[in-house]
């Protein structure tokens, strides 16, 4: 008998378990991942930002827990000696139409409590001295780190505190078993008190598994990444962003340095045609048909058409690309990229065609399920653990039991 059952070892549920283990130190805690190892899949393929949270709508989940996150990742990496730098970025604008939507985003960081700066297109320069633009906003607080070894380090901190990890084990059927829940899986059956779906890319489906209706579908979107070769790093020397279309839920194709030194060029978001599809021929037909029967997906389609056929294009013409990135640093050349790993992102997509826009966590009985956790949910998942502890009190038959 388990106290806790975590489904996912992604970084919200590894983060998860740990913030349960401080909170309740006697309980029997598990963690299940069905992949041979942790952060296989979103958390294992992200971009490495710690982000600042300038992005999101003042008052947000995102814009609370990535604003403290950031903070609390930087202490967590600090005291536990895993490589990172914060190193800021900044934000330009290539046109003088983009100006006036640099300024909204200036005065929504300034919202968000974060540490922002407006700058010239000669003070850009003498942070990126290759690129190009009308106008910049240097943000400070945005950092860089391997969050692989964040979720390593979150695991062994589990079982310091007496966690059990379990891998390769996937969940097919919750069933319930008088007050409690048994998790049927490929390795085994096992009782719990209390289920927590951190299932990310799958979280919608483990939802339905425990007889609760999710408020939106997962729809998968592939980010793809160019690298520049080892001799035009120097192109780079932080993170480089260009000003979002605040209509379109993607940031653009950007640089980002990562903390190995190499800088990668991207993401598009085009979408998947399977929820682990990495590469543009991986092809599920399950997978397919939720999607392409779903009148959300549709209506999405319909509202974005011309900047979605835009991401397209840059997915399969390398050129179309490069010219993207070439607004920000004219210099970047077609032979200066070569290709590497891709991402999917899990994103919850509400029946009307609105993409959930927020962190969403969903309490069902005796379970509370992470519907929605796509970036900045790396950043935050010190505090997207905390938040998911602290929602457990309000059963208070549970933690009777736990305490007993």
């Amino acid at each position: 008998m388990y106290d806790f059952a975590i489904i996912g070892g992604g970084i919200v549920g590894l983060s998860t378990g740990m913030a349960l283990g401080k909170n309740y130190p006697h309980a029997r805690i598990l963690v299940l991942e069905k992949e041979s190892q942790w952060a296989f899949h979103q958390t294992g393929n992200n971009s490495g930002v710690i982000h600042s949270g300038i992005y999101y709508k003042p008052g947000s989940f995102k814009a609370k827990f990535c604003r403290e996150g950031s903070r609390s990742m930087v202490e967590f990496c600090q005291e536990h000696e895993i490589e990172h730098e914060v190193c800021g970025k900044v934000i330009v604008a290539t046109e003088e139409t983009e100006l006036p939507r640099l300024e909204s985003l200036y005065k929504r960081g300034l919202d968000n409590g974060i540490k922002v700066e407006r700058i010239s297109p000669e003070a850009v320069k003498e942070i990126e001295p290759h690129v190009r633009c009308v106008g910049g906003i240097r943000v400070f607080s945005t950092g860089i780190v391997n969050y692989k070894q964040v979720c390593w380090k979150y695991a062994e901190l589990i079982q310091k505190q007496g966690g059990e990890l379990r891998l390769n084990t996937k969940v097919h059927k919750i069933s319930p078993s008088g007050e409690n829940q048994v998790l049927e899986t490929n390795n085994g059956s096992f009782e719990t008190r209390f289920v927590i779906n951190c299932a990310g890319l799958h979280s919608d489906r483990i939802a339905k598994l425990a007889q609760l209706t999710p408020q939106a579908k997962i729809v998968p979107f592939r980010g793809e990444y160019y690298e520049l070769i080892p001799e035009k790093r120097h192109l780079v020397k932080t993170l480089i962003y260009p000003v979002p279309n605040p209509d379109f839920p993607f940031l653009g194709v950007h640089f980002t340095r990562m903390i190995d030194s190499s800088v990668h060029a991207g993401p598009n978001a085009v979408l998947s045609l399977k929820r682990e599809g990495y590469k543009k021929t991986d092809f599920d037909i399950g997978d397919f048909a939720e999607v392409i029967t779903y009148p959300g997906f549709w209506k999405l389609a319909a509202k974005h058409a011309d900047e979605g056929i835009q991401e397209i294009i840059r997915s399969f013409s390398k050129a179309a690309f490069v010219r993207s990135l070439q607004k920000l640093i004219p210099e970047v050349q077609a032979a200066d990229l070569v290709p590497t790993h891709a991402g999917v992102r899990a994103q919850a997509l509400m029946n009307n065609g609105s993409l959930v826009d927020d962190f969403l966590i969903v309490q069902g009985q005796n379970s509370i399920h992470v519907c929605n956790a796509p970036s900045p949910a790396a950043t935050s998942s010190v505090e997207i653990g905390k938040a998911i502890v602290a929602q457990i009190p309000q059963q208070a038959h549970l933690l009777t039991a736990i305490n007993a």
